[in-house]
């Protein structure tokens, strides 16, 4: 009997002779492992290439993924700084009636050289307004007054509509309406003339 047959035991458990097979490792194991390995290590090396050209060209694929997202609006450009307008004290208005009642263009006139306007004519309209405005009252002034006397004017009447001729001069008639009632409060419009009078605000960086 053989030294490894445990005592007691022979027949189909008895082991003959004197070696025993060796456990050899599954090289195809092996190999499997390292070729994961490898993808993993290419993987991440990749990964990391991406990343870098993501850093270095991030302006011009945020302005695709802005053309492919239409929920992505892109920041808008900067607005030209306004220009200054001009002090009440720097208009120069024209207060006319156009209405049946009387004393309403010198009260009026009287209200807004209170505010610091500069008064010029103050009487009736002329037939081409007389008893045909509508409206509180119409601002009509030349076309180089559209952004800066008329609205500056314009704060002193919510409501009031806009207009402009081929007059020379700087000149601004205030023509008083058939729903004229009377100018907006002071504090309101010096609330209007203060808005007016801010900068546009800064632009976001908009929504991507």
């Amino acid at each position: 009997m053989s030294m490894l047959t445990p005592p007691g035991m022979g027949g189909e458990y008895r082991i003959t002779g004197d070696k025993y097979p060796r456990m050899r490792r599954n090289r195809h194991r092996r190999t499997v492992l390292a070729v994961i390995a490898s993808a993993a290590a290419l993987g991440l090396v990749g990964w990391g290439v991406v990343q870098l050209v993501d850093v270095f060209s991030g302006s011009e694929k945020r302005g695709a993924v802005a053309a492919d997202r239409p929920d992505c609006k892109p920041a808008p450009k900067p607005s030209p700084s306004p220009k200054a307008l001009p002090k009440p004290g720097q208009i120069k208005v024209n207060v006319l009636n156009a209405t049946p009642r009387t004393g309403l263009a010198k009260k009026t006139a009287d209200e807004l050289k209170k505010r610091g306007f500069t008064i010029g004519e103050v009487g009736n309209a002329t037939k081409e307004y007389d008893k045909k405005v509508e409206a509180a009252a119409v601002l009509l002034g030349p076309k180089s007054a559209l952004k800066s006397g008329l609205p500056v004017l314009g704060t002193q009447l919510a409501g009031a509509e806009r207009k402009t001729d081929g007059r020379k001069g700087e000149e601004i008639d205030f023509i008083i309406g058939k729903a004229f009632k009377s100018l907006a409060k002071k504090e309101d419009a010096e609330k209007a003339l203060t808005k007016l009078a801010e900068p546009a605000p800064t632009p976001s960086r908009g929504n991507c």
